[in-house]
């Protein structure tokens, strides 16, 4: 006759127990962006040394769009899975030029109003390096990112305009 080891049994027991809150976790995280690159681009600006953000945010901005995000600027309102990226790259200037060097974060909102009713109806999410598995937002998304986007409630919680 089988008879579980104990650690066997307390290994399912654990997994029983925690995977309600292994699924609601995953069920407001925002999902990484992979093909980010392929969307359109907004906007790009530079934070540089002097600028009161650039101890957060300073280097190279860009800000992408997917297809629903691009409607929602048209609009003045974003539908429910519009993603916005804003890419943070640290930059090198030498001989009149600056560029851009590696990324420091990839910073991802997510429109999805039921998911996110706290937070305006938008997700948030960053990414050290860019990296899918190095989130650095997770739960603390109404203090890390949200409350800076409060005051941006008429256009929908969005910094960045449509450049013509």
């Amino acid at each position: 006759m089988f008879k579980p080891s104990a650690t066997k049994m307390i290994t399912t027991l654990l997994v029983i127990m925690l995977l309600p809150a292994l699924l609601s976790a995953t069920d407001e995280a925002v999902d990484f962006p992979h093909e980010y690159r392929q969307w359109q681009h907004v906007k790009s600006m530079l934070i540089e040394p002097g600028h009161p953000l650039h101890a957060a945010f300073g280097g190279l901005h860009h800000i992408y769009a997917n297809d629903l995000a691009v409607q929602g600027y048209a609009l003045g309102s974003f539908p429910d899975g519009a993603v916005l990226v804003f890419d943070l790259l640290e930059v090198n200037s030498a001989e009149h030029a600056v560029t851009e060097a590696g990324r420091k974060v990839l910073g991802v909102m997510q429109k999805d109003a039921a998911r996110f009713a706290a937070t305006g109806g938008w997700g948030f999410e960053g990414f050290a390096g860019g990296e899918p598995g190095q989130r650095v937002v997770g739960a603390e998304a109404a203090t890390a990112c949200f409350a800076c986007h409060q005051p941006q409630a008429e256009d929908d919680y969005v910094f960045s305009q449509w450049r013509d």
